[in-house]
Parts: C-alpha cells; sequence; structure tokens
C-alpha cells in the first residue's frame, strides 16, 4: 500500500495510539529500550516513515527517549508522566515537596474513604518488605518499597487521573530518599505516613489519615530546610 499525503497522518495517529497503549499497559516496561525498527516495521505491518512519526510523537510527549546510536527507550508510561518529568528538572526540591503535600494529603483522604481489604493487605505488605531491605541494608529495595507503598495509596483513591500524576514523582521521589538515608540518624522507617496512615486507611478515618501524612512530609519539609 503506497501512503499518500492525506491518508498518512491518520495512519500515523493509529500507530501511536496502538504504541502508546502498549507503553501503558507495560508491555514495554520503564527505562527499558523498545524493539528494533524492523521489528516494529514487521509487527504493525508499516512504513519506517510512518513508524518514526509514531515514535517522535511519542517522543515529544515525553513517553519515549530516542537515544542516537543506541535506540529508543520508554522514559513514562502516559504524557502526563513525560510532561511532569520535565517540569521537575526545572524545579526545587521544595516546590517539589509542596506538590506532594497536596497529591498525598488527597490520597490519604480519598484512599481512606475508598480502599479495599485487598488494598490493605498489600500495603501492609509492602511496609513489611520496606522494614526488611532497610534492616539488611539494602537501600535501592528499601526505597523502592516506599515508594511502591506510596503509589499503592495512590491507587487505592480509586481516580486514575491523581494516580497518574502521582505516579510522575517517581524517579525524583526514588532519587530523594537515596540521597535521604546517607544522612547522619536518618530514619528510614518513620511510622507516620507509613503505618499509621495505614491505619487510618483501614479504619476509614480520613482525618487520621491526613494527620499522619501531613507529619511525615512536614519532618521532610523541616530536613530540606537544613
Amino acid at each position: 500500500m503506497t501512503l499518500t499525503a492525506s491518508n498518512r497522518p491518520v495512519l500515523a495517529d493509529e500507530i501511536t495510539d496502538k504504541l502508546r497503549r502498549m507503553i501503558h499497559s507495560g508491555e514495554w516496561p520503564l527505562q527499558q529500550k523498545i524493539p528494533a525498527e524492523p521489528e516494529l516495521m514487521a509487527t504493525l505491518g508499516v512504513s519506517r516513515g510512518t513508524l518514526r512519526e509514531a515514535i517522535k510523537a511519542l517522543a515529544h510527549g515525553g513517553m519515549l527517549e530516542v537515544r542516537r546510536g543506541d535506540g529508543t527507550y520508554v522514559r513514562a508510561t502516559s504524557e502526563i508522566s513525560g510532561a511532569a518529568q520535565r517540569m521537575y528538572q526545572d524545579h526545587t526540591q521544595e516546590h517539589i515537596l509542596e506538590v506532594r503535600l497536596g497529591l498525598d494529603t488527597q490520597a490519604a483522604r480519598l484512599a481512606a474513604r475508598n480502599a479495599t481489604a485487598e488494598h490493605i493487605t498489600a500495603m501492609k505488605a509492602l511496609l513489611d518488605q520496606r522494614r526488611d531491605a532497610w534492616n539488611s541494608e539494602d537501600y535501592p529495595a528499601w526505597a523502592q518499597a516506599d515508594w511502591d507503598f506510596h503509589v499503592l495509596v495512590a491507587q487505592a483513591t480509586g481516580n486514575p487521573l491523581l494516580h497518574e500524576l502521582y505516579v510522575s514523582f517517581g524517579a525524583v521521589f526514588h532519587a530523594d530518599l537515596l540521597r535521604q538515608h546517607r544522612r547522619s540518624g536518618f530514619n528510614g522507617l518513620p511510622d507516620e505516613g507509613h503505618g499509621k496512615l495505614v491505619e487510618a486507611i483501614e479504619a476509614h478515618d480520613e482525618s487520621a489519615a491526613v494527620d499522619s501524612v501531613n507529619r511525615n512530609l512536614n519532618s521532610c519539609a523541616e530536613w530540606l530546610r537544613e
């Protein structure tokens, strides 16, 4: 089939949407290289030009990163997340924490209202992983479990947009945790915003959930000011 100027943009949009779904579904994991052009062209049944238009669109949206001489990597699971990651590079840790405070308190409130028993069980399991990793000095695993816990709280809200916005903080949050653990006297297992938050969510106590988050993030803000 020969693509004309009139039908090529439509096909490129269709391929862009297919690639977007592959990324969003997790078929192509974050930070991993996507298949090479020849494989994608054969799989999707499109020309090199159409494929490159689709990849360019997703790279512009922040979902993909084209590395010359290496390949194309998944940078974010959505355009929202990709755009947010670019914006975070231009702002201070204090600004990011202030935005997180708004998201975290709303996430805590909604999770206390909407979380299921399965959510609660999964939260407790992640806190166990977090504790075990910290005690064994496996700090990357500790940071990952901590972040996964917060993402699960956001997911438990039942609000997919809030969850997606929260996920966009991932790289920044993870890097901050790994920096913090090197500080003398740093407590890697604070109960506020974690254990107490789960207790409040399980009790469907929205006020207690919000209070727990506020105390935890206020202590983080104090650490940044020192």
